[in-house]
């Protein structure tokens, strides 16, 4: 999958869809700042935690990080494990927050 721009992730939130993101920074980063809805799930737990996510492998889940590294990572991994509609959010939270 193709991955995607704040821009368009803007777009579809004020246009009021709810896409699954998982934001696989540390808990500490994400008490500083989260996007709306976001699930927490540190990239070091997603092994753990995929489980909890196995409703998700055929619907569009979006990753992000700080930068964007750890959620390519992430996404990378999730795909391995048949997740079949994983988009790492491009820039991640730092161009998420300078939009």
């Amino acid at each position: 999958m193709p991955d995607i721009t704040t821009t368009e992730l803007k777009q579809r939130q004020q246009a009021g869809e709810t896409p699954h993101i998982i934001d696989v920074r540390e808990t500490w980063e994400v008490e500083e700042s989260r996007i709306p809805g976001s699930q927490n799930i540190p990239l070091g737990t997603l092994p753990q935690q995929l489980d909890d996510l196995e409703e998700l492998k055929d619907r569009e889940v979006i990753v992000h990080c700080k930068s964007g590294a750890r959620s390519a990572s992430a996404k990378a991994y999730l795909t391995q494990q048949g997740f079949t509609n994983v988009r790492n959010l491009e820039g991640g939270m730092l161009a998420y927050q300078a939009q």
